[in-house]
C-alpha cells in the first residue's frame, strides 16, 4: 500500500514545473509504481496557453478548480471546463488549453509517464520507459 500526499512531493523531483513556465504538476503515482497508470495534479497558470499532443499517451483530465477553454486543434471545436467536467484524450488529440484562471485538474495517463518528461517542440511527451530512466 502506498499513502503519499501532494504535500509530501512538494518541491521534490516528483514536483516538476514545464520549461515552457506555463504549467506545474505533482506527480503522485508513476511508472516505478508499477500499477499501469500514472496520477498527476498539474496547474496551468491563468493567462498562459498550451498546445499538447499526447501522440504516445491517453491522458483523462479531471477540473477541480478554475476555468479554461479546450480547442481540439484538429477540428477547431471548443469546450469551457470548469470544475467537475473531464475531457478525455482518447484519440491522441492535438490540443490547446487557454486557462482564464488558476486551472487545477487531477490528470491520469496510460501508459504511465516516468515523471521526466515534459512537452518538446511538438507538444509531445516522449515515451519513456523505467529501464530507460535507470
Amino acid at each position: 500500500m502506498i499513502v503519499r500526499s501532494f504535500k509530501d512531493i512538494e518541491d521534490t523531483e516528483r514536483h516538476v514545473r514545464s520549461k515552457s513556465g506555463t504549467w506545474e504538476s505533482k506527480r503522485i503515482v508513476l511508472a516505478k509504481e508499477g500499477v499501469g497508470f500514472s496520477l498527476h495534479e498539474t496547474i496551468l497558470y491563468a493567462g498562459t496557453e498550451t498546445s499538447m499532443w499526447y501522440a504516445n499517451h491517453i491522458e483523462a483530465v479531471l477540473c477541480v478548480e478554475g476555468e479554461a477553454e479546450l480547442t481540439n486543434d484538429e477540428t477547431g471545436e471548443k469546450h469551457w471546463i470548469t470544475p467537475g467536467t473531464m475531457y478525455l484524450l482518447d484519440g491522441h488529440e492535438k490540443h490547446t488549453m487557454r486557462p482564464k484562471t488558476d486551472f487545477r485538474c487531477v490528470c491520469v495517463f496510460n501508459p504511465p509517464i516516468t515523471g521526466r518528461e515534459d512537452h518538446d517542440e511538438n507538444g509531445v511527451y516522449p515515451l519513456i520507459t523505467e529501464t530507460e530512466e535507470a
